[in-house]
């Protein structure tokens, strides 16, 4: 394998979230309308309905379409957080509209209550609901929790777009579309503000003061390279965008383009003891890249160790986290790239 290859698979690796199971029922979801009528589908159904805990959601890092749940129904610990719970509810309501089963539209309608209830009053989520006493309370961007939930949500919202939701009533898709403008609202106002000028967003945010917060001993309070694009580019979704949402856009694309790293790549070698490390080398040729998180203060590159200290560069990490964590992705090519151009020029103002 060349180096170029070598090069480009590691950066897979490095930029992709790796659960500990893959959930098929993203798979199941690319199944034609006519396979939910079938009874391979209703099978599927039947695995996934075991692992709804009786709060009306689904666990993480578990896959759902696999072998059915045969444990207590509530040791299943219910969550927004990666990828979890709106899948599971995209798969109910195709297979509602297949075959109009009652037992499928309550189970849908369980799921959407606990995404509502977990919604704060200033439009933000926690991790899960109800949230505890930990960094699980916080508004929470990290793995882009909340933004998929205002994605499914807007979804509901649409029922022209989005067939598989018109079993739901007029006052159900009105609570979905106010939940995700409250979503928005709560978006504006995490992003952070530096010496009077927007920038981007934390990858979790105090319920409370909206300010950028701790998650894990080493996800210190900082700006976000990675998450920061997926709300981005949410933003740039939305029809007939306000004032606010275009200079939040606006704000965020500025700082992802001075704050792009050039001139580096991560290698994968064997250290002194024989074992795989990774290290920045020196590049020319590298494509550009961001780092996880940087600092509020100085706007550089943040690294840390599970002992919380904040380091400045890559090298300070000790193995376990500098192996074990995606602190540097091209999380914002395409947004720079592809998406800002189509969206700038959607704008009304340039459609003239």
């Amino acid at each position: 394998m060349n180096q170029f290859l070598r090069s480009s698979l590691l950066f897979f690796l490095l930029t992709t979230t790796i659960f500990a199971e893959k959930n098929k029922v993203v798979d199941l979801l690319k199944q034609p309308d006519s396979w939910f009528a079938s009874k391979a589908a209703t099978q599927a159904a039947t695995i996934i309905l075991s692992y709804q805990s009786p709060r009306g959601a689904w666990p993480k890092n578990t896959n759902t379409a696999g072998e059915a749940y045969t444990g207590d129904p509530e040791k299943i610990d219910p969550t927004f957080d990666n990828g979890a719970t709106t899948d599971e509810l995209r798969f109910l309501a195709r297979l509602h509209q297949a075959q109009a089963s009652r037992s499928y539209e309550k189970a849908f309608i369980r799921g959407l209550d606990y995404i509502h209830r977990g919604q704060y009053r200033n439009g933000g989520w926690p991790q899960f609901h109800p949230p505890g006493n930990k960094y699980h309370r916080h508004i929470t961007f990290n793995d882009g929790t909340m933004v998929r939930l205002l994605e499914f949500l807007r979804e509901i919202a649409d029922p022209k777009k989005h067939p598989q939701y018109q079993f739901l009533t007029d006052q159900q898709r009105t609570k979905a579309g106010s939940a995700f403008d409250q979503g928005i609202q709560c978006i504006l106002r995490c992003q952070i503000i530096i010496d009077g000028k927007p920038t981007v967003w934390c990858a979790q945010h105090d319920e409370v003061s909206f300010q950028p917060a701790l998650a894990r001993s080493y996800e210190l309070p900082s700006l976000s390279g990675s998450e920061s694009v997926g709300i981005t580019r949410l933003l740039m979704s939305i029809d007939e965008p306000s004032p606010e949402i275009i200079r939040a856009i606006e704000a965020a694309v500025a700082w992802f383009t001075d704050h792009a790293l050039y001139d580096i790549r991560i290698e994968e070698i064997k250290n002194k003891d024989g074992k795989k490390d990774r290290v920045v080398v020196k590049d020319r040729k590298a494509p550009r890249l961001w780092a996880r998180f940087y600092d509020l203060k100085t706007q550089q590159p943040l690294f840390c160790d599970r002992d919380g200290i904040p380091l400045k560069t890559y090298a300070e990490l000790g193995h376990e986290r500098r192996n074990g964590y995606a602190w540097y992705g091209n999380w914002a090519e395409n947004l720079l790239e592809k998406n800002y151009p189509k969206w700038k020029k959607s704008l009304p103002i340039n459609k003239r």
